[in-house]
């Protein structure tokens, strides 16, 4: 209903407050409210609701954090990572640097020594972790040890488990990464859109500053790079629509959904199983699994046909 209302017409380039356009009056009091609610949701200091896709909101994490060429460790996206974490047919890939980190092809679940020893060999300046396809859950705490040994930022991409990392069933990114970027829909059950947090707030790393010479916070950089630097105006229906979806996600129903959610997923697998499928990592700790179908003599795009 509000993805559907008359905000759409309505042009608010800016931020509450400090809009380029009059009239703004009452979309300031929406963004305000996604903005609050997304902070009480994930326990998060700062939020920022205008991207308008997951990969915009990695695009402007990019754009404060990096520059052209600059080297980034993602998820393979062949191992399960995303498009935006650096594949060569993506920005992400295309303007910076991209070196990669895998899952273990005995278990199925990512090496965090190999991850280490990665970064440490290749020294990026950004670290992503998080995953499009990947069932386990994520040790945010050695990913952070592991971003701090080689001075880079640390950003977490949950845009699938999202919903089931708000409500507390799996590990919480926003205490130990730097920057943390979602969708909207997936698992958090709200209109198609991104979403930028930070657990706290810090100054910027790099010394930038401000034209009266103040050193620049790392919210302000962010700001600034969702727009202008990578959006003109925000879509004010669509920020309406995630203020009900994360009122919605506060609620004590939403657990109760997420958590049936989870338990579908390993019931599922678990049937799989014993049926005789492969299941990588031979389980589930979220809402996904990813059956391997080589030892049926069958694709996946075979068994999406049949």
């Amino acid at each position: 209903e509000a993805a559907g209302s008359v905000l759409t017409n309505k042009y608010a380039e800016g931020y509450p407050g400090k809009r380029y356009y009059g009239g703004c009056e009452v979309v300031d009091i929406v963004e305000q409210i996604a903005i609050d609610r997304a902070k009480e949701l994930f326990g998060a200091e700062y939020a920022n609701v205008q991207p308008h896709s997951g990969s915009q909101a990695n695009a402007s994490v990019f754009h404060a954090c990096l520059k052209p060429g600059d080297k980034i460790l993602g998820f393979d996206l062949s191992h399960g990572g995303h498009l935006t974490h650096g594949s060569p047919v993506n920005f992400s890939g295309r303007v910076y640097n991209p070196v990669f980190y895998g899952v273990d092809k005995e278990t199925g679940r990512l090496d965090y020594d190999n991850i280490q020893e990665i970064a440490t060999k290749e020294q990026p300046k950004l670290i992503i972790a998080g995953a499009s396809a990947y069932s386990r859950d994520m040790d945010f705490a050695r990913f952070r040890q592991i971003a701090d040994s080689v001075g880079a930022i640390l950003m977490a991409d949950i845009s699938h488990p999202a919903g089931l990392i708000a409500k507390g069933l799996l590990s919480d990114p926003i205490p130990h990464c730097h920057i943390v970027t979602t969708t909207t829909h997936k698992t958090l059950r709200g209109p198609r859109g991104g979403l930028i947090l930070m657990g706290k707030d810090f100054p910027n790393p790099w010394g930038l500053t401000t034209p009266k010479g103040e050193i620049r916070m790392m919210s302000s950089l962010l700001d600034l790079a969702v727009f202008p630097g990578n959006q003109g105006g925000p879509l004010m229906h669509i920020i309406a629509a995630k203020a009900v979806a994360f009122g919605e996600a506060l609620q004590d129903e939403f657990f109760t959904y997420a958590r049936q959610l989870q338990k579908n997923a390993n019931a599922m697998a678990e049937a799989f199983v014993k049926r005789g499928y492969n299941i990588i990592s031979g389980g589930t700790d979220n809402h996904m699994m990813l059956i391997d179908l080589r030892n049926k003599g069958i694709s996946g795009k075979e068994a999406e046909n049949a």
